[in-house]
């Protein structure tokens, strides 16, 4: 026959077990396998940031350039005199995407201002365009030293911002300028040559990879196919019912 010492021994032992299974209840291990669980692998990150443009705090390109602040992302910022973000028309039907600044548009804050922009602009300005009818932007917002090619990092760590760029503008044609800016946008190694003159897509929207302006400066020879791109690009916008404020004549 059980004695009280025994009934209060019992009765010590219930309750401690009470306590350990609420405990365990609480912090959510209850009725967990105490077997190994295997590791599930992460998943892929998102290659695009595209900001829900209906939400009621959709970004503009002021917040966008706001949150790159005075960035410190990589290694580029400990050269740099300015960042350069992006300029023209924040309602433009057409964007033109390069690779990075050089040293003028690192001097000046702007992009494609040195020798490479004044033949941008005249590439514009014979589609029938101004530059201030147009936004242009780059990859990278801070100049690579000596115009190095840009570095993975680097793309890595700022082409969000391009990206977030992009969702803002909401174009109805990108021109991507070089092989830096067409890899960026198209997730694809396709030499230049190859990915010239042939329609695209990112996001939906139309897209032209046509030639550098730096490298038609180096090798003339290409600015034939380079003009044949961006004839393309202006048959493509008057199908849609844009037409440039000095469109040339035919």
């Amino acid at each position: 026959m059980a004695t009280d010492d025994d009934r209060a021994d019992l009765r010590q032992l219930v309750a401690g077990l009470r306590t350990y299974l609420e405990a365990r209840g609480r912090s959510g291990l209850l009725g967990v396998s105490t077997a190994a669980t295997p590791r599930t692998p992460a998943a892929a990150p998102a290659l695009r940031v595209v900001p829900d443009m209906d939400a009621p705090d959709a970004p503009d390109l002021a917040s966008v350039r706001q949150e790159l602040g005075d960035c410190q992302r990589c290694k580029l910022c400990g050269e740099r005199k300015n960042i350069v973000f992006g300029t023209g028309n924040p309602d433009a039907a057409l964007v033109f995407v390069g690779e990075a600044p050089g040293a003028d548009e690192d001097e000046q804050g702007e992009p494609f201002v040195g020798r490479a922009g004044q033949l941008l602009t005249k590439m514009i300005e014979a589609m029938g365009f101004g530059r201030s009818d147009v936004y242009i932007c780059n990859v990278l917002k801070c100049r690579p030293p000596q115009n190095r090619n840009p570095e993975p990092d680097e793309v890595a760590s700022c082409e969000p911002f391009l990206q977030k760029q992009l969702a803002v503008l909401q174009p109805r044609m990108i021109v991507t300028l070089g092989k830096f800016a067409a890899h960026a946008l198209l997730r694809e190694q396709t030499p230049i040559t190859r990915l010239r003159g042939n329609f695209r897509t990112y996001e939906g929207i139309p897209l032209m990879p046509t030639y550098h302006p730096a490298f038609l400066l180096r090798d003339p020879s290409r600015k034939r196919e380079a003009w044949e791109d961006l004839q393309a690009v202006m048959a493509a916008l008057r199908e849609m019912g844009i037409e440039p404020p000095n469109a040339p004549r035919a």
